[in-house]
C-alpha cells in the first residue's frame, strides 16, 4: 500500500540515536483520511521519555556546540540532498497520512528543502560585531551563540515544512532539538529523523517523541534544559505554551492562527485576483493558517467576481490525494467537517447566500465541497472564527477606508491580500494592513528567503529569511581590558 512511502515509515521514537517504542508500549492509531483505514501506529510517549529525549539533547549540545559553522552548513546540505533524492517517497507518505494532493505534497516537501539549503546558507553568515570603545585600553565584542537545545511542536497541515522552518535553523545555529509533530500526522516528523541519519548528523542532535499532547509539551515548558520553544498552530494553544514556559523564562517563538483579508478593489485585474483567490482559498483544503479566510470585494465588480470565483470553485477536482488530477483532498478528520457545516448554516440563517458547494462530497468521509457564500455580514461567525476549510465568504464595500477597517477588524495579524492596478493604492492599503505578512496581486507568497509570521495574536517571532536564525542565538557582549594599549 505504501509504496515507495515504506522505507521512511518509523513506527517508532528517535531518541538519542536509537529507534524506541513508548515506556508503556502504548501506541496511536494513524489514518488515513481519503480512506478512513488505519496506515499504522506511532508510539504514545509521555513525560519520561521526553525528559530522556531533553538529556539526549543536552548531551549532544556539548560537543554540537563546538562544530564549526562550515560543518554544520554542509551537514544541512546533505540533509537537502537526502529530502531531494527521496521526494517521491516523503510526498507520498505525507498524502497518505495527511490527505492532500500529490501536487500539493511534492511542493511542499521541496519547500522543506529549500528551507534546510537557506539555513545551509544562514548558518555561516551569523556575524557578530567590533564595537568602538569608550575606553582606549578596552575592546568590545558582541558574539552569537546558541541557545542551547530547543523544543518544537509542529502541526498537522504542513507537517514536513514546519519541522523544515524548525530544525532548519536549530542545526544551523548550532542547537540540539526535540521534536513532537502532530498525532494525525506523525510519520512526516519521524521522517526527519531518519533523513538526519542518513546525512549524517550525530545522535541526540535531533530527537523525535509522539504521544500525549499534554504531558509532552508539559515537560518540554517545564524542563529548564529546554532553552527554546517554538510552536505552530492555535492561538488558544500557543497562550497556553507561552504561559507554562514562563515558569523558567524561555525563549518562545508562535505561529499562531490568522483570519486573513483578501480584498479586490474596482481597479483590479478581476480573473488575476480569481486565480490568486483560489490559490489562497483552497490551498490544502482550506487548511492553513494564511488561507484567506474573509473575501471583501469592491461593488462594482461584486456580481462579476462572485460569479468567476463561483465556477473556478466548481471546476476544482475533489478526491483521494493519490489519484491524478486531484486538487483537493479530504479535510484531517469528521470534527473539522462538522465546523465547516456549522459555519455555513450560521451564514445561511443570517441571509448568506450558497452559489457554490455548501455541503459534503459525494465521495463521503471527511470529503468537502469547495464552497463560495456570497452576501456576507460582519454578523457571520467567520468574520471572527477561523473557517479552516474550503469555504470562501465574500464581503461586500464600498470604499478603500471601509475595507481597511473590515479587514484589520479581528485579533489575528498573519497574513493579508489584495488586488489593485493603482500603485497609490497599493502603497496605502499594503501600510494600512496591520499583519506580519501582505500579498499585493499574489496568493502565494511564502518562500525560504522572506519572514514568515503575524503581529496581534498570531504570534511572536519570524521564520525564514534571515530573521529566522535569530530566536535560536543568544547575543553575547564581551568586554576586553587589561590589554596594555
Amino acid at each position: 500500500m505504501l509504496q515507495k512511502a515504506s522505507q521512511f515509515m518509523r513506527q517508532a521514537n528517535l531518541i538519542d540515536g536509537e529507534w524506541v517504542q513508548a515506556d508503556s508500549g502504548a501506541t496511536i492509531d494513524v489514518v488515513n483520511p481519503a480512506t478512513g483505514l488505519k496506515i499504522g501506529t506511532v508510539p504514545k510517549a509521555g513525560k519520561a521519555e521526553t525528559r530522556r529525549a531533553i538529556e539526549a539533547a543536552e548531551r549532544a549540545f556539548k560537543t554540537f556546540r563546538k562544530t564549526s559553522a562550515l560543518e554544520r552548513s554542509k551537514m544541512l546540505r546533505r540533509l537537502h540532498d537526502a529530502i531531494m533524492d527521496n521526494q517521491d517517497a516523503l510526498a507520498e507518505l505525507l498524502t497518505m497520512e495527511q490527505g492532500k494532493s500529490l501536487t500539493e505534497a511534492k511542493g511542499e516537501v521541496g519547500a522543506s528543502a529549500a528551507y534546510v539549503l537557506w539555513f545551509a546558507e544562514e548558518a555561516r553568515r551569523t556575524y557578530g560585531d567590533v564595537v568602538p570603545s569608550p575606553w582606549a585600553d578596552r575592546r568590545i565584542l558582541v558574539t552569537k551563540e546558541a541557545v542551547g537545545v530547543i523544543a518544537a511542536i509542529t502541526p498537522w497541515n504542513f507537517p514536513s515544512s514546519m519541522l523544515a522552518r524548525k530544525i532548519g535553523p536549530a542545526i544551523a545555529a548550532g542547537c540540539t532539538s526535540v521534536v513532537k509533530p502532530a498525532s494525525q500526522t506523525p510519520y512526516s516528523g519521524l521522517a526527519w529523523g531518519a533523513l538526519a541519519e542518513e546525512a549524517g548528523i550525530p545522535k541526540g542532535v535531533v530527537n523525535v517523541v509522539t504521544g500525549a499532547a499534554g504531558e509532552i509539551g508539559d515537560e518540554l515548558c517545564t524542563n529548564p534544559i529546554v532553552k527554546k520553544i517554538t510552536f505552530t498552530g492555535s492561538t488558544e494553544v500557543g497562550k497556553i505554551l507561552i504561559e507554562k514556559s514562563a515558569s523558567t523564562v524561555k525563549k518562545v517563538s508562535m505561529e499562531l492562527g490568522g483570519n486573513a483579508p483578501f480584498l479586490v478593489f474596482d481597479d483590479a485585474d478581476i480573473d488575476r485576483a480569481v486565480e490568486g483567490a483560489v490559490a489562497a482559498k483552497y490551498r490544502n483544503s482550506g487548511q492553513t493558517c494564511v488561507c484567506t479566510n474573509r473575501f471583501f470585494v469592491q461593488a462594482g465588480i461584486y456580481d462579476a467576481f462572485v460569479e468567476k470565483l463561483a465556477a473556478a470553485s466548481r471546476k476544482l477536482k475533489v478526491g483521494p490525494g493519490l489519484e491524478e488530477g486531484v486538487q483537493q483532498g479530504p479535510l484531517i478528520d469528521e470534527n473539522a467537517v462538522e465546523k465547516v457545516e456549522e459555519l455555513i448554516a450560521d451564514a445561511a440563517e443570517k441571509g448568506g447566500k450558497i452559489v457554490a458547494g455548501g455541503k459534503r462530497h459525494a465521495l463521503g468521509g471527511s470529503f468537502f465541497e469547495p464552497t463560495v457564500i456570497a452576501a456576507a455580514t460582519t454578523q457571520m461567525r467567520f468574520m471572527k472564527e477561523e473557517i479552516f476549510g474550503p469555504v470562501a465568504p465574500v464581503f461586500r464595500f464600498e470604499k478603500e477606508e471601509e475595507a481597511i477597517e473590515l479587514a484589520n477588524d479581528t485579533e489575528y495579524g498573519l497574513a493579508c491580500y489584495f488586488y489593485t492596478g493603482d500603485l497609490g493604492r497599493a502603497f496605502r492599503v499594503m501600510e494600512g494592513l496591520k499583519y506580519g505578512m501582505v500579498g499585493v496581486n499574489e496568493g502565494i507568497i511564502t518562500t525560504p528567503e522572506a519572514p514568515f509570521g503575524g503581529v496581534k495574536e498570531s504570534g511572536l517571532g519570524r521564520e525564514g529569511g534571515h530573521q529566522g536564525i535569530e530566536d535560536y542565538l543568544d547575543t553575547k557582549y564581551v568586554c576586553i581590558g587589561g590589554l596594555g594599549l
